[in-house]
């Protein structure tokens, strides 16, 4: 049985070196899929791949298979036939992504008619149960507000109840709560939890938090300079990390520190994709780098759909 999304060898480059690298990865009907690292390892670049929202300068090789087509191979036309019905995402900012022209409601009915041959009342329908199973109070009548009316929290609600109103096969979530305060972010990542679990597809969560991927995910991808270094179950991957990179990022997690302990770090930075190092990119900050790190690490199976980018395992020795 085909995987719901297969990304094969994509490269992306925006002139200056791959900010993706020759990435692959898998996600089956029912994953739910963290992708974390630092900033600029190539996350959102990797979700704008999937979702076609990669700037006009932007260069790509290889293929996004979803559903049996490539979608780097489709119209203009073809690809916003997919967009909003079976593939669907929760941007960042809400604000950014609503129009504040109209209102909610109106926004949501559009999408909904654009895919479904509902009536004006039929769509409006579907508008106010996805608004009510998001927790929207009183949805009948918020779906006349506009979004500048809204709290930051309520419009984010709002974006999720408009990707997941036709029930989407696959649902793409980039920092869904990272514009938000740390009391809403607790609520958002609930319901997200909530809705996970109600729905039949599968979901990819783009963040640099492994607390939320702690919550939310089955499975997980580390990414480093645009590569994915490791990826796991979830549980195997807390209890037993890796990669040398996915073990300083535990290590940094505050989840992890003791009362009085100083919070741990990763010294150095993520190279600039114009001056990748040899090799193991991680290699000039990794504290068990060796010489044979300098040339390209081996991709080792460690068990089902388990894989580590690291030469110490593909050597059958683990760092210390």
């Amino acid at each position: 049985m085909s995987a719901l999304l297969e990304v094969n060898s994509v490269t992306v480059s925006y002139g200056r070196g791959p900010v993706v690298r020759d990435l692959s990865l898998k996600v089956d009907t029912g994953d739910v899929l963290g992708i974390v690292g630092e900033s600029g390892c190539g996350k959102t670049t990797l979700a704008w791949t999937i979702l076609g929202l990669l700037p006009a300068y932007a260069r790509v090789s290889g293929s996004v298979v979803f559903e049996g087509q490539d979608l780097l191979r489709l119209s203009h036309g073809e690809r916003r036939r997919v967009l909003g019905d079976r593939l669907c995402t929760i941007p960042q900012s809400a604000m950014a992504s609503l129009d504040p022209m109209y209102a909610i409601g109106d926004q949501i009915t559009e999408i909904i008619r654009t895919h479904r041959p509902l009536s004006r009342a039929g769509a409006r329908d579907l508008v106010v149960r996805s608004l009510r199973e998001v927790g929207l109070p009183s949805p009948e009548t918020r779906i006349h507000a506009y979004p500048h009316e809204l709290s930051g929290g309520t419009r984010q609600r709002v974006a999720i109840a408009a990707a997941l109103a036709l029930r989407p096969s696959l649902l793409i979530a980039d920092e869904p709560t990272s514009a938000l305060d740390v009391t809403i972010q607790a609520q958002v990542l609930d319901l997200l939890r909530v809705l996970i679990q109600q729905q039949a597809g599968a979901v990819i969560l783009i963040t640099h938090d492994l607390g939320v991927v702690a919550q939310l995910c089955s499975r997980v991808a580390v990414l480093y300079a645009g590569e994915v270094v490791e990826e796991s179950d979830v549980a195997s991957l807390f209890a037993d990390p890796k990669h040398p990179y996915t073990q300083r990022l535990l290590a940094a997690h505050p989840a992890v520190m003791h009362s009085g302990e100083r919070l741990a770090t990763i010294p150095g930075s993520v190279p600039d994709p114009a001056h990748r190092p040899p090799g193991c990119p991680f290699q000039p900050r990794c504290p068990v780098s060796l010489p044979i790190c300098e040339q390209p690490p081996p991709w080792v199976p460690l068990g089902e759909r388990r894989h580590v980018r690291c030469v110490h395992y593909g050597e059958d020795q683990e760092p210390a």
